[in-house]
């Protein structure tokens, strides 16, 4: 496309802004390339060769013998960012969303099968994505996938390049990679394997992708994730744009204020290991006409996990740790979403965590029959049988919470324990490091669990809890004093006398018990602990209590309730 660069010289206004349109800018150079029919979005960029250029302020214009334009995302005022990614070129030209349905609308209300009105839905879109490789392969989208995976971070894979190598590697690769992409020809790297424990025992097997792969995947992502966002169920709350946990348990929360006073817990038992390659495959291909695209999702799927040195075959799960297996989850258990909504069913699930409530045992024992049946005939999936069971609603562990009258949310005892663990090895009192290194280790794990559990009505257990913790750092920082003479200056230096100084550092007892004498309380009270510098557990959640209602008795959810 030809391009005068003197009439955009004059379009360009000091700020950066050419005829009403966001220049932003990219270390990449590219050549505009034509519009596309009926898109709302400007022009896409398809970068070329360096050349000389000129600065025009924030937004510069480089001149083109073929003149030369930097990479830019072009993006008029008026677009709408749908599912908080950036508007895809071309996009409406193979559909922004997908078809939308409950499973009213997939499944016939006789269970018979699927019906035929979305069985022709889904052979429209097979026709529209036949080039869907166009749109994951077009380098706005993957310079989009490449800023996403250096922002997500994370480890090198086998080939031990590193996020920060991979902007560099992209800007000179950029071209070849978008024409292996859409011919077929992109190879595949084994996975690394990571083992992380679980809190509850055992280990979590982690497969990474190098950051090469991390980057097509996160580009398959974005493209799928518009079709199929939309046709997911309202009762599913994990990896979803616009979605999270919280709102997960508003919904549950709401379901046992409206009297559901049972709850079955399905646990799937090694979920990501377990998901059957060729039943996935099948649905990704009712809805995905595009054959390249297929393949390379195929070969994703079976890409072998590096051990030892040897690559061992998979031949049936998605590995955890890609940024392609979130989505890939989603779309094996939206069929059981489906089935679930036909059936009237008041459920939740996030991500492989799936809660089902109903009002009385008996229908409870009808229910988890019925979706063991489901999950493991028809999903090909298995149900953990010795964790999944019926249970009152203040029972469950549910995203860490468990449900307490009314709906309102509490604080579960396994994540009460866990993360009382947590800080106990965090203040260890052999670490060796200084009182300030360990208050500034805790705080930011201090601010980010109360903003996760700060709808939970703990009042008393985070009492206790903040309690226990205080008497940790007084313990701690009396080891740092080691001897009787250090102790007993240190607590006089905090206000204490002399007499009671020598009782405390005289004593005989251990560190713990001497970090909860008189002298060492009146020392190290509630005014010491807040002059180092520690996150105040209980003022900030009252704090959180007032601004969210919960001292109201007529809020109902427990998740900024709604007023009755």
């Amino acid at each position: 496309m030809a391009i005068d660069t003197e009439a955009l010289k004059s379009s360009v206004t000091p700020g950066g802004k050419c005829g009403g349109i966001v220049w932003k800018i990219m270390n990449l150079t590219g050549e505009i390339s034509p519009l596309r029919g009926g898109e709302k979005s400007a022009e896409a960029v398809v970068p070329i060769e360096p050349a000389l250029t000129s600065g025009l302020g924030k937004g510069r214009i480089f001149k083109q013998g073929a003149v030369v334009l930097p990479i830019v995302t072009i993006t008029m005022k008026a677009v709408n960012h749908i599912t908080q990614q950036m508007y895809l070129p071309g996009a409406e030209e193979w559909g922004v969303v997908g078809p939308t349905g409950t499973g009213a609308d997939v499944y016939r209300n006789d269970r018979s099968g699927v019906r035929q009105e979305w069985l022709s839905v889904c052979r429209k879109e097979r026709a529209l994505t036949v080039g869907l490789m166009d749109a994951i392969a077009d380098p706005v989208n993957l310079t989009a996938a490449m800023r996403q995976v250096v922002s997500n971070a994370g480890a090198a894979g086998v080939d031990g390049m590193t996020v920060k190598q991979l902007e560099s590697w992209y800007s000179s690769n950029w071209k070849r990679l978008s024409e292996d992409l859409k011919a077929g020809r992109y190879h595949l790297r084994p996975l690394r394997e990571v083992q992380l424990p679980k809190p509850n025992g055992g280990q979590r097997v982690l497969g990474i992708p190098t950051v090469k792969d991390r980057l097509v995947q996160q580009a398959i992502s974005q493209v799928l994730t518009i079709r199929y966002d939309n046709s997911f169920s309202d009762h599913s709350y994990g990896f979803r744009p616009k979605r999270s946990a919280h709102g997960a348990l508003h919904k549950a929360s709401g379901y046992v204020a409206q009297g559901k006073r049972w709850v079955v817990d399905i646990d799937l038992e090694k979920f990501f290991d377990m998901v059957n390659h060729d039943r996935l495959m099948w649905l990704l291909g009712t809805r995905i006409g595009d054959r390249t695209l297929l393949r390379l999702i195929g070969r994703f799927l079976k890409a072998g996990m590096l051990k030892g040195g040897l690559a061992e075959q998979r031949v049936k799960g998605t590995p955890q740790g890609s940024p392609l297996s979130p989505l890939l989850s989603n779309i094996v258990l939206d069929e059981l979403d489906k089935v679930l909504e036909q059936r009237g069913h008041s459920f939740v699930r996030y991500a492989d965590d799936l809660i089902i409530l109903v009002g009385s045992k008996e229908a409870a024992k009808r229910v988890l029959s019925s979706t063991t049946r489901l999950i493991e005939e028809r999903l090909k999936l298995k149900v953990n049988a010795q964790k999944s069971k019926i249970r009152k609603p203040y029972e469950v562990n549910f995203l860490g919470h468990s449900f307490l009258h009314e709906g309102k949310l509490g604080l579960s005892k396994q994540s009460e324990a866990r993360f009382k663990a947590k800080l106990k090895q965090i203040t260890k009192r052999n670490r060796g490091i200084s009182l300030e290194r360990l208050v500034k280790e805790l705080n930011p794990i201090l601010r980010g669990w109360l903003g996760y559990f700060r709808n939970a009505r703990m009042k008393g257990r985070l009492g206790a809890l903040a309690g226990w913790l205080n008497r940790k750092i007084r313990c701690f920082r009396l080891k740092q004093c080691k001897r009787a003479i250090s102790i007993a200056r240190f607590l006089n230096s905090l206000g204490v006398r002399w007499n009671r100084c020598w009782l405390t550092a005289g004593s005989s007892k251990g560190w713990y018990r001497l970090s909860n004498t008189p002298a060492t309380n009146e020392g190290m009270d509630l005014n010491w602990i807040r002059s180092i510098g520690l996150y105040d557990l209980q003022a900030n959640y009252l704090l959180t209590l007032k601004e969210t209602a919960q001292y109201d008795k007529r809020t109902l959810g427990g998740v900024r309730g709604q007023q009755g």
